[in-house]
């Protein structure tokens, strides 16, 4: 079953124009490409790195919708990148992929340097350095947002790096490793000293992980203070969330994470708003479903059982908002083959086309 991917604009009264404080130079801005150091991006919309989320074939789905928004991969280990006799599968790019960017990780600035050559070679666009994320197995061993806590060692980083390679080099990381321990705008005046070309910032510290509200204001005192790019990072779960964020922060632009689990389309419909002020007609379910089953097939045939594995979590993202989806979530967690999940899948669609 084919899946439609022509979605047609709503002509509705821009959102945009009704947010007080939003002027017509800070709109016209957004319409224009973001500029990573000598890359030229056409879109202010980007797909954030998701572990275990953002391989080749959820960015084929993202890209799908959002041809000219910046893709990243899922995040690579340099240390393991460096005992490795062949490039992991995270870092299998298409060359129509691009712009992509690699997103590493790592404490030792040598390491994350012979890391970052691997993945210009492999065919980066960008090299973006991971200080933000905030599990434990990551944390503990001194990467992610621990290097919040040790800003001299992520100013070494970013020296390292941008001296390695000749493509830009950017950071996404946290306002804090906790509430005590804010130091959003300390740390990124740093790290644009060390030659970072664009900064993202997700709006939480690292105590609250993915809970509680982002706190967009931390991400507008570090954009009152930098020269290079700010992405807002946070919350953005809708075309509103992002109009938003980008008043209340006035971000170079927005990276969408959590929204587009399940939900592709997501760095596409905002793009298309903030370039043209027009909505696009969201999908319905039997679309959201036919992408599920389309995202299954896509994973097995990359990566086999693994892949059908992988696919159980993508399939149950998809099936919400209708009578019966909690059902069929726990049953898609289940599926051990393709003929399986699309049977259910087809079953789904069935009975919402005939409601």
């Amino acid at each position: 079953m084919s899946v439609d991917t022509s979605v047609a604009p709503v002509a509705t009264e821009p959102v945009i124009s009704s947010l007080p404080g939003l002027t017509d130079e800070f709109k016209a801005h957004l319409k224009t490409p973001l500029h990573i150091g000598n890359v030229v991006i056409a879109s202010r919309v980007l797909q954030s790195p998701l572990s275990g989320v953002t391989d080749k074939v959820f960015r084929r789905l993202v890209r799908r919708y959002a041809p000219q928004s910046m893709l990243y991969t899922e995040m690579v280990s340099a240390a393991e990148l460096r005992h490795l006799q062949r490039l992991p599968e995270v870092m299998d790019i298409d060359p129509d992929e691009r712009p992509i960017s690699i997103q590493l990780f790592d404490r030792r600035p040598d390491f994350l340097a012979e890391a970052a050559r691997k993945a210009v070679d492999q065919g980066a666009d960008t090299i973006d350095i991971n200080m933000g994320c905030p599990v434990n197995k990551i944390t503990k061993n001194g990467g992610g947002s621990s290097l919040l806590r040790e800003p001299d060692t992520a100013v070494k980083i970013v020296e390292a790096v941008c001296a390695a390679v000749e493509v830009p080099v950017t950071v996404k990381t946290r306002i804090g490793w906790s509430d005590d321990a804010i130091n959003a705008v300390e740390f990124a005046r740093l790290i644009e000293a060390a030659g970072a070309q664009m900064l993202t910032l997700h709006g939480r510290t690292r105590a609250q992980g993915y809970h509680g509200a982002a706190r967009w204001e931390w991400i507008a005192k570090v954009k009152a203070v930098l020269k290079i790019p700010v992405i807002a990072n946070g919350d953005i779960f809708s075309v509103d969330a992002a109009l938003s964020c980008l008043l209340k922060t006035q971000a170079d632009g927005i990276m969408c994470s959590r929204g587009t689990l399940g939900y592709p389309y997501l760095v596409g419909e905002i793009d298309h708003f903030l370039k043209t002020g027009q909505r696009l007609s969201p999908p319905s379910t039997v679309d959201r479903l036919q992408c599920a089953r389309e995202h299954l097939i896509m994973l097995s045939d990359y990566k086999g059982a693994r892949g059908i594995r992988q696919a159980r979590k993508h399939m149950a993202w998809y099936a919400k908002d209708f009578a019966g989806a909690a059902e069929l979530r726990d049953q898609l967690y289940q599926v051990e083959s393709v003929a399986q999940g699309c049977q259910l899948l087809d079953d789904a669609i069935t009975k919402l086309q005939e409601q």
